[in-house]
């Protein structure tokens, strides 16, 4: 548990995504699956912006463990094929080294033409590790960036990046981690974030407003992220979501985690009224 949020630490340390699918999928895990249509959209009206910058703008998915979000941004995939492969009896009798060439494979075959290079973000060594292996990843990194300063290779790999991308992290990362990466920033970038209503998102939103980004955000549309694990963690949800000011009932009273989405762009290209 963390603060009443149960954790899933030892999911995310596997050499491979089958126990993350599997652990996951009775708690009916589906925020990259709401996001996937999002991040599509962002992604390409980024791509579209001309900043006067040789090459593609690429998308950096901060917490990005097994590649999830790279999968669905640039494959003709759904989040519910994701859970029925991975979970499957001809996935659970393959070794890893067989399961990522599968991957590479399959992922290759459904390649979308429009897809962008995809940088991953995650302290997990063996979820990036495993993602760059299957083909999901053109670059990883696991710079801690709480805890310390933006190594060399992620220096150098910042200039790249045009949009962020966040979905399962608002809990652990904070505007320290933004801050670092914006800091290291060349072209104009945007931020796409899902975060628990939970949590308090305007530590970043300020940080994101001191270099130059403007966010918008309807709180009055939410995402489901999972069910509960328990009895404490409901109770846990429905009163950080009270103490932050929000409505918990329909949604964290109804069983499930919710999340709202926050889009961060320059004030000329911002999203929304």
């Amino acid at each position: 548990m963390t603060g009443g949020k149960a954790r899933f630490d030892d999911i995310y340390h596997r050499p491979d995504p089958r126990a993350y699918f599997t652990r996951l999928a009775p708690l009916e895990y589906e925020i990259p699956h709401h996001a996937q249509p999002v991040f599509r959209q962002a992604a390409a009206e980024r791509a579209a912006l001309d900043d006067g910058l040789p090459g593609r703008p690429v998308v950096l998915d901060v917490c990005c463990s097994y590649g999830i979000n790279a999968a669905l941004l640039n494959h003709d995939v759904t989040l519910a094929e994701l859970y029925e492969r991975y979970t499957s009896e001809a996935a659970r009798t393959m070794s890893t080294a067989e399961l990522a060439a599968w991957d590479r494979e399959f992922y290759t075959l459904r390649r979308r033409p429009d897809a962008l290079p995809v940088y991953g973000l995650d302290v997990a060594a063996p979820a990036v590790r495993y993602a760059q292996e299957a083909g999901l990843l053109e670059d990883a990194f696991t710079d801690d960036l709480e805890q310390a300063p933006t190594g060399p290779r992620l220096s150098r790999a910042l200039p790249d990046v045009g949009l962020i991308t966040l979905t399962g992290g608002g809990s652990y990362v904070t505007e320290r981690t933004f801050t670092a990466l914006l800091n290291g920033a060349r072209r104009p970038v945007w931020v796409c974030a899902f975060v628990l209503r939970t949590v308090s998102y305007e530590p970043v939103v300020r940080a994101l407003a001191a270099h130059g980004l403007r966010t918008t955000v309807d709180t009055s549309r939410t995402y489901p992220q999972r069910r509960f694990t328990d009895e404490r963690e409901r109770r846990f949800a429905i009163e950080a979501v009270r103490a932050l000011g929000g409505d918990p009932a329909g949604r964290e009273e109804a069983g499930r985690f919710h999340s709202v989405l926050y889009d961060s762009r320059p004030p000329r290209t911002s999203a929304g009224p």
